[in-house]
């Protein structure tokens, strides 16, 4: 579904300000709390990703952003919109690509965009530009004149996502973008979602590919159960977790085995285990506070043992999700496909 604005002015670079800014929202289903006051905000040119397990409310915080279902109680503004009280006003700022591509399949590729740039008011000559440029830049222009059946469902999903730009959004969500997609594919909406919002389009991703909130995410918000348990840029939820890990890579290979012995024996990393690292020839030693880190760098002088190289390393993305909600991060699922458009605002 595209829901955007025809403005062909070009952008400003990332600001301090915000272009989404929710506060206290909640969404009921029955007994269920889909959203149970979340509040974030969204600074202009920036993607913020959203993360959670499935079922953890993503999804219905994007439908309700979007206006495709109405909130219970809190607040939302998007582009200087108020999601309540100017819906229509909204729909033209913004632009949606969904978990599941939405486009005509009976329709040519570039009539699905043109038919969308004609609903949206554009004149002929500039749907019909658009259409061309769009197909273009996602490397349809082959397959252009196909209907979308035909299409692989990587190419319905770069056509899907040419949609929701055809207004040239100020904000767009994503939601789940790349879900199914095979690693070429992915990597190239990677590079148009970078391209978007180098040209100042502000992005609310929601996503549980931990590569993929590395690759475009200025900041991250993660959900659980309907509430945001944790903010931040990235290298500051990696540190709210704590702890890292010291790669130690000695000048001998034949050092690698007894290095971690030698770690292990003298208790200087607690309960954890080092670990060999036969492919970099390094060991990783894990430790939580600067005395441990000192204490390993010293042991290791104190042996007369060469090293060649030796760096920190922070938690990955998953370990953080996996600390944080409980949950290692699942394939990306629908949270309630049942209910995606039950309630619809006017």
């Amino acid at each position: 579904m595209d829901m955007t604005r025809i403005d062909n002015t070009p952008r400003q670079a990332a600001t301090g300000r915000s272009a989404v800014t929710v506060r206290g929202l909640v969404k009921h289903y029955g007994e269920t709390k889909a959203l149970d006051g979340v509040d974030l905000d969204v600074r202009e040119g920036t993607v913020l990703g959203v993360l959670g397990p499935n079922g953890a409310g993503k999804t219905t915080l994007v439908r309700c952003l979007s206006t495709l279902i109405t909130p219970d109680a809190g607040t939302a503004t998007v582009a200087g919109f108020d999601v309540l009280r100017q819906p229509r006003q909204l729909r033209r700022v913004i632009g949606l690509t969904g978990q599941y591509a939405s486009v005509d399949e009976k329709l040519p590729g570039w009539e699905n965009l043109y038919l969308i740039g004609r609903l949206l008011d554009l004149p002929r000559k500039e749907a019909r530009r658009r259409a061309d440029e769009l197909l273009e830049r996602f490397s349809l222009t082959e397959a252009a004149k196909r209907p979308a059946s035909t299409y692989s469902g990587g190419m319905r999903r770069r056509l899907d996502l040419a949609a929701s730009m055809i207004g040239s959004p100020a904000v767009l969500y994503l939601d789940e973008p790349t879900t199914g997609l095979d690693p070429r594919t992915r990597n190239e909406v990677w590079q148009e979602v970078k391209r978007m919002v180098a040209d100042g389009v502000t992005v609310l991703l929601t996503t549980q590919y931990m590569e993929e909130a590395e690759q475009l995410a200025s900041e991250l918000t993660v959900i659980d159960r309907g509430k945001v348990i944790a903010g931040g840029r990235i290298d500051e939820l990696k540190a709210r977790v704590g702890g890292r890990t010291l790669r130690i890579r000695p000048a001998d290979p034949l050092q690698l085995r007894p290095l971690a012995a030698m770690f292990d024996e003298l208790g200087l990393t607690g309960l954890a285990t080092t670990i060999v690292d036969a492919e970099t020839d390094s060991v990783l030693v894990p430790v939580l506070s600067d005395e441990q880190l000192t204490a390993v760098v010293g042991a290791v002088t104190a042996r007369g043992i060469t090293i060649a190289s030796i760096s920190t390393e922070l938690p990955s993305l998953d370990e953080v999700f996996l600390s944080l909600t409980g949950h290692k991060a699942s394939a990306p699922q629908d949270e309630n496909p049942a209910r995606a458009y039950e309630e619809v605002s006017a």
